[in-house]
């Protein structure tokens, strides 16, 4: 067996061979990040690994890795996702002190691909993929709306002691170019000020395209996700495009772990302990808090949890646990709907 560290980046892919043992085979490998990325590294590896079985272990940069992901897959190779921290950490134990370069952090990967065999392997799947984006598209115009809604806020009340109410929708917009055109204004702080208006309009309008269109390419791929009370449709995405695959997570406990709503263990001298986790994939843990506070208000069995164990753990402790118990209902959920999946999904198959 032979493990391939990859360090990725937007022009240039570093490999490194590594075996088992953790030893180097030959010299890194520098390809380019081109059309013809997929054909010299596997001619590369080759000469390598001897007719050896290869896997593909790649610093977990999936923006600019996720062409040479898919192109290693749909050749017949196992793909895996090696997280910066651990990568990192096997840097820190391998190379020199203060080590950094693309080979050492390749290397690094190799190993820690091979020291944690429980590491995500990458599957293709088309639907999830396009998800991905519409989500990813989505948050940025959402970041870029808040700032431009901060921004006008901050204007408005300088020029005119006016704050205006919500204006993430047509009726506040339009309320508020009303109020502009009728100002007592300069011309340049009017036109600002409505180029600004316009501009929150379309960011509005595009907002609300993709909001229907996640909405018609999510409803058939989770209808037991969004029976969830705290669940909706753009939550359904961002659980779906950062999870893909749910089987990946044999157990609920991974899942948990994945979002970073599984407590750590800090045991010592005898005494069992666990502290909040803080790592984790932030935007599920967004997703799962969100959804903790929708429950809190409205879903009854979650008011009994929290009223029962807020007096012991208090209100975020509680509020913690329920998200706990959300990442069981949401696996379970998630499991129903992978297997009415009628597409298919890529995945390294192993030889017989």
């Amino acid at each position: 067996m032979v493990t391939v560290g990859i360090d990725p980046h937007k022009h240039v892919h570093v490999a490194v061979a590594v075996r088992p043992d953790g030893r180097r085979i030959g010299k890194p490998f520098t390809v380019k990040n081109d059309a013809l990325l997929i054909i010299a590294l596997l001619g590369w590896v080759r000469t390598i690994a001897d007719g050896a079985p290869v896997v593909w272990a790649i610093e977990d940069g999936r923006g600019f890795a996720r062409r040479l992901a898919d192109g290693l897959l749909l050749a017949g190779h196992e793909v895996v996702w090696v997280p910066t921290r651990l990568t990192a950490a096997h840097r820190r134990l391998h190379a020199a002190t203060g080590a950094k370069s693309d080979p050492v952090d390749a290397t690094a990967a190799a190993r820690a691909a091979i020291a944690t065999p429980e590491l995500a392997r990458h599957r293709i799947d088309e639907h999830v993929r396009e998800l991905r984006v519409l989500v990813d598209y989505r948050a940025d115009l959402i970041k870029r709306r808040t700032t431009l809604i901060n921004q006008l806020k901050a204007q408005l009340h300088l020029w005119l002691d006016h704050t205006p109410g919500d204006l993430s929708r047509p009726k506040g917009t339009d309320t508020l170019a009303g109020l502009l055109a009728a100002a007592h204004l300069g011309a340049h702080v009017r036109r600002v000020l409505l180029d600004m208006t316009t501009e929150l309009s379309e960011l509005n309008r595009r907002v609300h395209a993709l909001d229907a269109t996640i909405k018609e390419i999510v409803i058939p791929l989770a209808p037991a996700l969004l029976k969830i009370t705290g669940i909706s449709h753009n939550s359904a995405a961002v659980l779906i495009a950062e999870i893909g695959d749910i089987t990946r997570f044999p157990t609920s406990a991974k899942l948990a772990r994945y979002t970073g709503c599984a407590p750590i263990p800090v045991y010592s001298s005898d005494q069992k302990r666990h502290r909040l986790h803080r790592g984790g994939n932030r935007r599920l843990n967004s997703v799962l808090y969100t959804a903790a506070i929708v429950q809190k208000r409205f879903h009854p069995a979650a008011q009994e949890l929290l009223a029962r164990l807020e007096p012991a753990k208090g209100k975020r402790g509680a509020r913690r646990v329920l998200q706990r118990h959300l990442i069981d209902v949401i696996h379970r959920a998630m499991i129903t709907d992978r297997a009415s999946w009628q597409h298919q999904i890529t995945h390294h198959q192993p030889a017989a």
